[in-house]
């Protein structure tokens, strides 16, 4: 592995031995896997702290679902979801908190009530006041590639050279994130898995996280119960397996497994009692 650090506020993620496990926690009635099961504060806030005691050493807040076709929420709603989990957790957890939103207005939110990452799943397309932020905060930020819009990215997508394609929007992502500002130690990557991409995509980034790599920054794979693991996992009857069967955590577990295998230092993960066993044999073969 590199040895990346991530400063965090007053925490500091050491990427170098150790595959980071982000947790994820979807205040959001829904999403695809645990829509509406930690949409009130009590839930979330137990939720939360769960995943911190299971070894997640990042905390990713939500309050906007991203599934396919998810409709959007305006920005006063995704606050009231997210707002008084992260002040709430923020005084409970050591581990530093992520915001998972496209709005500047939430994101500066959660950070005054205690988060310290931006996670952007537009890469700051959406609204380019949100690399403003992130360099006047000087925090992390993750970009991630996605193509079209939670509307309509799944809607028959289609690449020529897809992992030169990926590879070239999120170094152009790199460089705008620069000149707004932004320092190169506080950029993340995420290819996107599942945002725009066949079954077939999101395989090929994975085996080929390597040509993502040599951008030279962290990477985060967000494979988790992902629906290419479903349908990969199509029984004999044709039914594929739901979000969160027992054979979509395995097909997880196998997926976290060779996207550490290629390249990522951190893996956005729903189930992180059983990832982080995981991680710590896969983490022990590689560092021998």
């Amino acid at each position: 592995m590199h040895g990346f650090r991530i400063r965090c506020g007053a925490v500091t993620l050491d990427l170098s031995e150790k595959t980071c496990i982000m947790g994820i926690l979807n205040t959001t009635p829904d999403s695809f896997s645990d829509g509406g099961q930690f949409d009130c504060l009590d839930t979330a806030v137990v939720q939360g702290l769960k995943l911190v005691e299971d070894g997640a050493a990042i905390l990713d807040i939500g309050g906007e679902s991203s599934r396919p076709f998810a409709e959007p929420v305006s920005e006063e709603e995704e606050k009231q979801r997210v707002v008084p989990v992260i002040k709430a957790l923020a005084t409970k957890i050591d581990v530093p908190i992520s915001i998972d939103t496209v709005k500047p207005g939430v994101a500066q939110a959660a950070l005054d009530a205690g988060a310290a990452i931006i996670n952007d799943i537009s890469a700051f397309e959406k609204d380019p006041g949100m690399a403003d932020l992130a360099a006047q905060r000087d925090v992390p930020v993750i970009l991630m590639h996605m193509k079209g819009t939670p509307q309509t990215m799944q809607i028959d997508p289609d690449y020529d050279d897809l992992m030169a394609e990926i590879t070239d929007y999120l170094a152009s992502r790199v460089e705008f994130a620069l000149s707004r500002g932004v320092r190169k130690e506080n950029i993340i990557l995420d290819p996107g898995i599942g945002f725009g991409k066949t079954v077939e995509h999101n395989l090929i980034l994975i085996r080929r996280l390597d040509r993502l790599a040599a951008l030279g920054f962290p990477i985060l794979l967000g494979p988790s119960r992902k629906s290419f693991i479903q349908n990969v996992l199509t029984d004999m009857e044709h039914k594929p397996a739901g979000p969160d069967s027992p054979r979509t955590e395995y097909g997880t577990l196998a997926a976290v497994a060779a996207g550490v295998f290629y390249g990522s230092h951190i893996v956005r993960v729903h189930d992180v009692e059983k990832v982080r066993p995981f991680l710590n044999i896969i983490d022990s073969i590689q560092n021998v």
